[in-house]
């Protein structure tokens, strides 16, 4: 017991008070994270939308997110990370409270798109910032402690939701609101005269005639990024299809579904830095990042599977430990692929790749399942992931080799 708290004390060490208050405002920030999780519920159940036109609202998602990562790192390379962040919190209060009003598909598609533009712009911005504030050799732990609160507050978010959802749904717009104007506040307070850590700050990411480079004439990077994209298109069934699914086969209620979420997001909070630590110790990146992807696969596998809530909360702590394992190693190629004064540019690109899942998965996600059934929605979804595996093992190792 004193060796587990020993490990789980020592994967904190070393991250600066600046990382620890960044994590703060994204627990806070996604504590009120209630309207995504249940945007596919609340259009099927409360706006009686079809599964094709909620998958097409929700692929509107992805273009705002799109566009938004790549404003957000293009931004954040010319007008510093601290304006476009405080920005993107505070914008998204109005239009959390617009979004009730719109109950048609093509006014909640312009809503949706303009939400995600505005969130995903926050991303690279975002991740500029840890990289800001945090010492080369804690990028990766200090990626993981924001997760980590992003995934204690996406715990909080959806139990909360699934309970507001059952009086109603607008109640959920909300509070989403309320937690993005609380961050914004705690942001602007800390940081507006914060300087960046001079380690980190001084620190290139790459060295040689990469320093120059601009991500879209990186051909490596922008496979390694493709690769990304399909791995976040497999691990976002989870806000698409997969609460449609728990809705649609197992009969979940909306409490239900919000505590499964809830969990996923506890497992994330419990277990991340100390699965990110034993794994920088013990494994290669390539090594972790393709066991990552061969993970997610295997949990949307086990949806195959006969049995109801063991079968769905086994499944969901597979992803998640796929999610601990995959993201914040691919957040840290991307860092070390970068030098200072592109990481803007490159940190957008990841999110791009995470951004245009957004689009792809809802749309292709729904589409499969309505026409085919979440059988083949989940063995495509495995059978995907393995190639994506593959198609990893073979990019890092070459990006380590070619530089």
């Amino acid at each position: 017991m004193k060796t587990l708290l020993q490990l789980y004390l020592n994967s904190y060490k070393g991250l600066s008070k600046s990382a620890w208050m960044l994590a703060t405002i994204m627990l806070i920030n996604r504590s009120g994270a209630m309207v995504i999780p249940f945007l596919g519920v609340y259009m099927t159940q409360d706006l009686g939308f079809s599964i094709k036109a909620t998958g097409t609202v929700l692929s509107c998602f992805g273009i705002g997110a799109v566009t938004g990562s790549w404003l957000g790192g293009w931004l954040s390379d010319r007008m510093g990370h601290f304006p476009i962040q405080l920005s993107c919190l505070l914008l998204c209060i109005p239009v959390f409270c617009v979004l009730p009003g719109l109950t048609n598909p093509v006014s909640l598609a312009v809503g949706v798109f303009i939400l995600s533009l505005i969130t995903e712009t926050f991303r690279p911005a975002n991740s500029v910032s840890i990289a800001s504030y945090t010492s080369p050799e804690n990028i990766t732990k200090a990626f993981s402690l924001n997760r980590m609160a992003m995934n204690l507050g996406f715990s909080i978010g959806p139990a909360l939701g699934g309970f507001l959802a059952a009086y109603s749904y607008h109640l959920l717009f909300y509070g989403n609101a309320l937690s993005s104007g609380l961050a914004g506040l705690v942001f602007y307070l800390y940081f507006r005269d914060r300087k960046a850590s001079r380690r980190a700050k001084n620190a290139s990411g790459s060295s040689g005639s990469s320093k120059a480079r601009s991500p879209w004439r990186d051909g490596q990077f922008i496979f390694f990024s493709f690769l990304c994209c399909l791995y976040s298109i497999c691990f976002f069934q989870l806000l698409s299809t997969l609460p449609l699914f728990y809705r649609e086969a197992h009969a979940l209620s909306e409490q239900s579904i919000g505590l499964i979420l809830a969990f996923s997001g506890l497992v994330v909070f419990s277990l991340e830095m100390v699965l990110v630590h034993l794994a920088e110790r013990r494994l290669s990146t390539t090594s972790v990042i393709v066991l990552g992807t061969l993970l997610c696969g295997l949990s949307f596998l086990m949806l195959l599977l006969p049995g109801k809530y063991l079968v769905l909360y086994t499944s969901i702590f597979v992803l998640c430990v796929s999610e601990i394992l995959a993201m914040p190693f691919m957040a840290t190629v991307t860092l070390q692929r970068a030098a200072k004064e592109t990481q803007g540019a490159y940190m957008g690109m990841n999110s791009l790749a995470f951004s245009a899942a957004h689009v792809v998965s809802p749309f292709l996600g729904t589409r499969i399942a309505d026409n085919f059934g979440f059988g083949t929605l989940w063995w495509s979804t495995g059978v995907a992931s393995f190639v994506t595996a593959l198609g990893f093992w073979w990019i890092i190792r070459r990006m380590k080799e070619r530089g």
